[in-house]
């Protein structure tokens, strides 16, 4: 019994101990469990709606948990010291410590600067930190306002060395020149290259504004090589906007616009005409030729133009997903009669993750359907300047008044030009683009993308029977339908790791391009019973010659471009970077023997700011130094048989009978050449980054020099050595330099107001080099033929080595003699009263700006923003050839003359040609745009925000220019030219509204 007792001594001993061990965890559990506690709360954004998708994390246990679609969350903390971290996309990460409190409720702010810290460089994004070429960022914010036709008029003003000028036609495409002309072609071959969401080549008419989130202009070969052959005039990068991770968004903007003529030219009224006549001893014009009206052509061709813009858009992103739709509405009528432009933009995208966000797919379609009216602009604008104000538009039954026997300038009745002659058109472009992207292992991904663009262009054109272009015609028909359709696909690896102070990043990829264009055809026929149908039905027309059917010459082309490309980007402790790419093109539009090409770039970055000598300056925030050198190349323009010899109509040839059939001849139209490539242009480009006193001051300067070599020209040849007598060929070069400086600035910045304001000016020096190598060769190229009285075969402009292009060739004017006649100086220095030879003119001044700059300011004051942008040009010169024409007291009796000629002699028979007299100078400073608005913040859930707006554009301009405006067109081969075909420039205010809910 001992024993047992014991033995319950024993265990009763070991009990205790564990009930007492048991009651110290109880105590201690009870303990920390009196510290925990649930906190709960609502996120938001700024405008106090329930932000969903926003991470949660406890910082002491690192669990984290995200909100929910009413922006709810729920987390378990350790204590009152613990500290909650909100973060999200897009917006500054937020840190709350707990306290004593059981609910937090927090508001997300958008970090905007790392919004626009972003920089597409193609086939990637980067920091704008760690770019080292020449890389100018825009974004929705900045971008300028009003009544827009496309989306490149968005930059007017905000790129530096970016040229974009544009007359009042809504139907007319803005000339667009990156940092000076390089080469010697026309058309696309003068304009950047557009990359839209990643795909190259897409059109740019494809997206509204309202659409686009950011544009990125690659100017320097360093940043443009990665795209090769079609990058010799800079790059292009749009972005449109997505759904931001865990928002949905619901958004609607419209405006209404008002344009009228910003200023005509000051010719004479009827009254004024006969004066002049009576005082210089002119007969009374016979009753075809006076009326006795005072008609004013210009004010009957113009009109107040009403233009209106409505877009709807809506986004979300989930968890897995992000969607999104949006339409636009354009309709813009021009300030001529019967011109207006009328677009509709349709868009949607789905984007999916699956297996935990490693594979991505998405697609994207976009349709723009755009209907043109138009008139033929160079017939009525010449016309309205130069027909007789004397007469009355229509005669007693209602029918234009017309004397077909009156020779000179504009002998047709305007109004019966507008109203007679007509063209419309109708566009329509789809893009379907999707892609998919696979995150392999750590740092590697795998994009391929694919993409298909359709474009149709019906084109149709009608003059009536009244038609004075074609007398007795019976009304003249011209149809065309064609189809241009371009299939892309790309695929690339992309390689981005970091060890310890080195960050590394490759790129490798390949690139599959075809392009079909003119697959269609067009006919021209005449001779209809009545205008009823006009070109709705051909088969109506009955044309008494077999030449009166016209077939238009263009013909289907099939071109392909095979890419293989890479790039590497290296950095060492956020100091030292390095940047290089090669990439290989292969066309079929070039020679047999030269159908590949290689484009390189190299750049490197040296990041001042992180150097201990640098940051014990405190004044300075910032400073990075770069440099680059690389090459691209220009390929625009061209289709699948530039380098073939291909047969067709010779010029001049006409059907002829054989056999007894009237039939076309064939012959030669186009020498083959084997050995044709594309133009090469070498870029070297230096840059400066700086920013001062906290980045409140920010900036850049960048240098470079941009040759083209292997320009491609069309020379003569003999048809002994060759099928035809004009062979294209690689001959000649091109040099551009230029600086470019960027200054952006926080003058003011408080809780109530801020003033941001940015200034960028840029000078670019052109000159041709050479236009011969040892096969071929010329002296000089003359353009501009601009005709008028006596001077149909004179050239205005010549592109000679030494010179840059534009430069101008004319007779050198020395007054008037005793008698009041124009003379000039002829080739020997002597003084003539008669027009001079061709032989007689003179190399004297060019079209190129010397500069060009941008002022934008934005002013914000609680709910109030203000807006405007100056812009301008310097240095440069306009032919105005318009006046020069106009200028002709001799025929007044058969035309109307300016005010400009009432200081001149009626006896004055050569005052109108066409001479240095008229070289006038093109600098202006506009104030191009000013926007006043007012945004409210209502708190409420269904709205975010609404924002009113009152703007104008082309407020004012100061410039000596005499005639319509001085932004005339600086593309092609004959910029700076002002030849009786200036659409009118516009002054427009509108009204307008942005609502997100």
């Amino acid at each position: 019994m001992e024993k047992n007792y014991r033995s319950i001594l024993r265990l009763w001993q070991r009990s205790g101990k564990s009930i007492c061990l048991f009651m110290l965890m109880l105590v201690a559990s009870s303990a920390a469990f009196a510290q925990q506690r649930t906190i709960r709360g609502t996120v938001t954004d700024e405008s106090n709606l329930p932000l969903p998708g926003v991470v949660v994390t406890v910082k002491s246990t690192g669990k984290a948990t995200s909100t929910s679609a009413n922006g709810i969350y729920q987390v378990v903390v350790s204590g009152s010291d613990d500290v909650i971290k909100f973060t999200f996309l897009g917006s500054l990460p937020k840190e709350v410590t707990i306290g004593d409190k059981k609910v937090v409720n927090v508001t997300m702010v958008t970090d905007t600067k790392q919004l626009k810290d972003v920089v597409v460089i193609g086939y990637g994004t980067a920091s704008r930190k760690d770019v080292t070429g020449a890389i100018t960022s825009v974004k929705a914010e900045d971008f300028n306002a009003g009544v827009l036709t496309t989306p490149a008029e968005l930059l007017q003003g905000k790129v530096a060395g970016l040229n974009i000028t544009k007359s009042g036609d809504p139907n007319k495409q803005p000339a667009t020149i990156l940092r000076g002309p390089s080469t010697l072609r026309e058309g696309a071959a003068q304009q950047p290259f557009y990359v839209i969401d990643g795909v190259p080549g897409a059109s740019i008419d494809l997206l509204a504004p309202a659409d686009i989130e950011s544009i990125d202009v690659l100017k320097d070969a360093s940043s443009t090589a990665i795209y090769g052959s079609r990058a010799a005039n800079g790059v292009i990068i749009v972005t449109t906007r997505r759904a931001k991770a865990g928002q949905t968004r619901l958004t609607y903007s419209a405006y209404a616009a008002v344009e009228n003529v910003s200023k005509n030219i000051d010719v004479l009224t009827g009254d004024e005409l006969r004066k002049y006549l009576t005082d210089n001893g002119v007969p009374k014009l016979s009753a075809a030729d006076d009326d006795g009206s005072n008609t004013n052509w210009q004010k009957l061709a113009e009109r107040t133009g009403y233009s209106q813009n409505h877009n709807l858009s809506y986004g979300g992103a989930g968890t897995n997903s992000e969607y999104g739709a949006s339409v636009n509405y354009m309709k813009n009528n021009g300030i001529l009669n019967n011109t207006s432009l009328e677009r509709t933009i349709y868009k949607g995208y789905i984007n999916q993750r699956f297996f935990n966000d490693r594979l991505k797919l998405g697609i994207t379609l976009t349709n723009s359907a755009t209907k043109n009216n138009d008139i033929f602009q160079s017939q009525v604008l010449s016309g309205i300047l130069f027909y007789l104000p004397t007469v009355s538009p229509y005669n007693a039954d209602g029918t234009y008044k017309e004397n077909y026997s009156r020779t000179g300038s504009g002998p047709l009745n305007p109004l019966s030009l507008i109203n007679n002659n007509f063209t419309r058109t109708e566009n329509n472009k789809t893009l379907i683009n999707g892609f998919a992207s696979l995150d392999i292992l750590k740092g590697l991904k795998f994009t391929v993308s694919g993409s298909t663009q359709k474009e149709q262009n019906n084109v149709n054109t009608y003059s009536t029977s009244q038609s004075g272009i074609y007398v007795n015609a019976g009304g003249v028909a011209v149809r065309s339908a064609y189809t241009n359709t371009s299939n892309v696909v790309e695929a690339y690896f992309n390689y981005d790791r970091v060890f310890g102070k080195h960050s590394l990043k490759l790129l490798g990829g390949y690139s599959y391009q075809q392009d079909r264009n003119n697959d269609g055809f067009g006919v021209q026929t005449q001779g209809f019973s009545n205008d009823a149908l006009t070109y709705n039905y051909l088969a109506l027309s009955n044309p008494t010659q077999l030449s009166q059917i016209v077939f238009n010459p263009n013909y289907i082309s099939t071109l392909r471009f095979v890419s293989f490309y890479a790039r590497g980007q290296y950095e060492f402790s956020d100091k030292y970077l390095l940047q290089a790419s090669l990439r290989e093109d292969g066309s079929s539009a070039f020679g047999i023997n030269q159908r590949h090409g290689y484009f390189p770039a190299a750049s490197a970055g040296w990041k001042l700011i992180n150097e201990d000598f640098i940051k014990s300056i405190p004044v300075i925030s910032d400073l990075k130094l770069r440099a680059g050198y690389g090459v691209s190349g220009n390929s625009l323009g061209f289709d699948a048989f530039t380098a073939r010899l291909i047969y067709g109509v010779p010029p001049g040839g006409g059907k002829f009978l054989s056999n007894g059939n009237i039939v076309n001849p064939i012959g030669p139209v186009r020498n083959d050449n084997p050995d044709l490539k594309w133009e090469s242009t070498a870029t070297t480009n230096i840059g400066l980054d700086f920013g001062l006193f906290n980045n409140r001051l920010t900036g850049s300067v960048d240098y470079y020099i941009k040759k083209t070599s292997d320009l491609i020209y069309t020379y003569p040849v003999s048809t002994t050595l060759y099928f035809y007598p004009f062979y294209t060929a690689n001959v000649g070069k091109i040099k551009n330099s230029g600086i470019e400086v960027v200054l952006n600035a926080v003058p003011v910045k408080s809780q109530a107001f801020t003033w941001r304001t940015s200034f960028n000016v840029s000078h670019n020096k052109n000159v041709v080099q050479s236009l011969s190598n040892s096969q071929f060769g010329l002296n000089f190229i003359q353009t501009a033929q601009l005709g008028g009285k006596g001077q149909s075969g004179n050239y205005s402009q010549i592109i000679q080595p030494g010179y840059a292009i534009g430069t101008f060739d004319l007779w050198h004017y020395l007054g008037k003699n005793a008698n009041g006649v124009s003379t000039y100086e002829k080739a020997d220095g002597s003084t003539t009263a008669t027009q001079p030879l061709t032989t007689d003119q003179f190399i004297k001044y060019d079209a190129q700006p010397k500069l060009i700059y941008g002022w934008s300011n934005s002013f914000f004051y609680k709910g109030f923003d203000l807006n405007f942008l100056v812009r301008g040009v310097y240095g440069n010169k306009i032919l105005n050839a318009t006046l020069a024409s106009l200028n002709n007291p001799a025929d007044s009796k058969l035309q109307n003359i300016p005010r400009f000629t009432l200081g001149e002699s009626f006896k004055d028979i050569n005052a109108y040609l066409i001479s240095d007299r008229f070289l006038e100078s093109g600098s202006y400073l506009r104030l191009d745009n000013a926007t006043l608005g007012y945004t409210i913040k209502p708190h409420i859930q269904a709205i975010k925000s609404l924002r009113f707006y009152a703007s104008g554009n082309n407020i004012f301009i100061i410039t000596k220019y005499r005639g319509v405006d001085p932004e005339v067109n600086i593309g092609g081969l004959t910029p700076g030219i002002d030849n009786r075909d200036f659409y009118p420039k516009t002054r427009t205010f509108s009204l307008g509204i942005t609502a997100q809910f």
